[in-house]
């Protein structure tokens, strides 16, 4: 399907504005670029996040902060960022001066977003931060709370709400293509390797799978059906209590939505092979698989139409466009820190549950 037919399509899509938002902002030249700072220089800054910025239209890369002063120096000649535009974790707050840099983004280890996130609103700059957004909702409130002080937009970098596939899904559901949407079942994982990561760490990762790859399961759920979850149950099994003394290995849940529907899911830390959603309708079903990878994400639809049959597009290149756009055009941008927040409030709850042994209730935002 060509790109502007099928944006037409997606008028009554609770995420096409998003898109075609970063759509928009792909082709028209803007009359300015904002400068983006990466803080974190790790592999998905490396290998994601510079590329996709060296794409888009309305952003470019203008600092780095990191703690690696070889890093830097490679990145500097890498990218021709001057010296004057990087800074350590110490001299973070320096970039307060830093005109260059308009949009900061955190590409830091969990337990440290909300404090990266917070000094860079104090220091004046927009903040886009890597989910999940932090280690439980108490800290996301803390964080909207500083941007909205400093008169700062915060996004979260949920990418997947803006890619094609995912945003026809989120249309077919919406509406009722196939019926009402009755039930979701949504996985995500892989086989986790370096024993040593900083992923198994609970002081840096606030948790394991369910952190790290649950979230997506969880977003796919939230945004399908169209309703926030009100109770969650949830087990967690571990086959190897010495690697993952820490943080959970495997993680299965149920949440049950006010409308009665229900969704399961699991996230593992043990295997791959799980990286899917599959909605079953009234009519019919339609599914992803993969649902969540970068790219040769694949669909499949009942009856003779796939509706999910699409290119692949940059994710990163995508959002962060977007979130580029909102800011020069001076409007909200969603996925916001209150979706960062929605997410972790059924987190919290899911990991209570796995405590307690019991049902436990979502909180309210």
């Amino acid at each position: 399907m060509k790109r502007r037919p099928f944006l037409q399509t997606l008028c009554g899509a609770g995420l096409a504005s998003a898109f075609a938002s970063a759509q928009t902002a792909s082709e028209k030249a803007p009359a300015k670029k904002l400068g983006w700072a990466l803080v974190g220089l790790g592999s998905l800054s490396t290998h994601q996040i510079a590329p996709a910025l060296l794409k888009t239209r309305n952003a470019k890369l203008t600092g780095l902060v990191s703690g690696s002063p070889d890093k830097t120096e490679k990145w500097s000649k890498q990218y021709s960022i001057d010296a004057a535009h990087i800074y350590s974790y110490e001299r973070f707050d320096e970039i307060i001066k830093d005109p260059a840099i308009d949009v900061v983004y955190i590409v830091l280890p969990n337990s440290m977003h909300k404090e990266y996130v917070i000094r860079a609103a104090k220091a004046g700059k927009h903040v886009f931060c890597e989910k999940p957004m932090a280690n439980d909702a108490e800290e996301c409130r803390e964080m909207i709370a500083a941007c909205k002080e400093a008169g700062k937009l915060l996004g979260i970098g949920y990418r997947c709400q803006f890619v094609p596939h995912h945003v026809e899904a989120v249309r077919l559901a919406k509406e009722k293509v196939f019926g009402q949407v009755k039930h979701i079942q949504a996985n995500f994982g892989f086989q986790s390797g370096d024993p040593k990561q900083w992923r198994l760490r609970k002081a840096l990762a606030g948790g394991g799978a369910m952190m790290d790859v649950g979230v997506y399961a969880l977003q796919s759920c939230r945004m399908l059906m169209g309703e926030e979850p009100t109770e969650v149950s949830a087990i967690e099994t571990k086959t190897d209590p010495v690697k993952f003394a820490e943080v959970d290995e495997t993680v299965n849940w149920q949440m049950k939505f006010p409308s009665g529907r229900m969704a399961q899911c699991c996230t593992t830390y043990l295997f791959n092979g799980y990286n899917d959603f599959t909605a079953v309708c009234e009519r019919g079903k339609f599914s992803l698989g993969p649902a969540y990878s970068y790219s040769g994400l694949k669909g499949t639809c009942s009856g003779g139409k796939n509706y999910l049959d699409m290119p692949d597009v940059d994710h990163f290149q995508l959002e962060m466009e977007a979130f580029s756009q909102a800011i020069l055009d001076g409007k909200e941008f969603h996925p916001s820190g209150e979706e960062g927040l929605r997410d972790m409030l059924v987190v919290d709850a899911i990991y209570r549950s796995i405590q307690s042994g019991k049902l436990e209730k979502v909180a309210p935002v």
